[in-house]
């Protein structure tokens, strides 16, 4: 090896003020600044904002019981405007799920709201012994059931968007 191809050489892809440091990270170079510590404050959550373990557990638990409400209305309302009513019904529910996640930031938020959905829409659909039930049978039902899971599973998997700065 000579002399001169040992020495590290600037890459060509490097402006002309910048310094080639390889030590600088993805968060150095993206030009904000870093968000300062403040002492007494709880740990910044993903998306930026400060929010503590409690008041998430009661954003879970707020989200469950607002799932159980909307599976309850919606599986009352397809049944009710067949094809304007599941729409409806479907709407509802994927609103109430995208919601779940903006407002806590993590997949466990739309976990709960599903949570409290299914449980309601799993619950209706069982009946009496006398043969009364919420649910009929039909495709509105299946279509109900099979199109508000699959929302779930899209609301999970969808990519936390950074809120914007205040």
């Amino acid at each position: 090896m000579s002399p001169s191809s040992s020495s590290p050489k600037p890459s060509p892809k490097s402006s002309p003020g910048s310094s080639p440091n390889p030590s600088r990270g993805r968060a150095a170079s993206s030009g904000r600044p870093a968000a300062p510590a403040v002492p007494g404050r709880p740990a910044a959550a993903s998306d930026g904002f400060p929010v503590s373990r409690n008041a998430r557990y009661v954003w879970y638990a707020l989200l469950f019981v607002l799932g159980a409400l909307v599976g309850t209305a919606g599986a009352l309302v397809q049944a009710a405007w067949l094809p304007a009513g599941l729409l409806l019904a479907l709407l509802a529910a994927a609103g109430l799920f995208y919601g779940g996640l903006r407002a806590t930031g993590t997949q466990v938020g739309v976990a709960a709201a599903g949570g409290g959905w299914l449980v309601a829409v799993v619950l209706l659909s069982f009946g009496r012994p006398e043969g009364d039930g919420v649910f009929g049978g039909g495709v509105g039902e299946l279509l109900f059931l099979f199109g508000g899971m699959g929302i779930a599973v899209m609301c999970t998997t969808l990519a936390r968007l950074p809120r914007p700065a205040r």
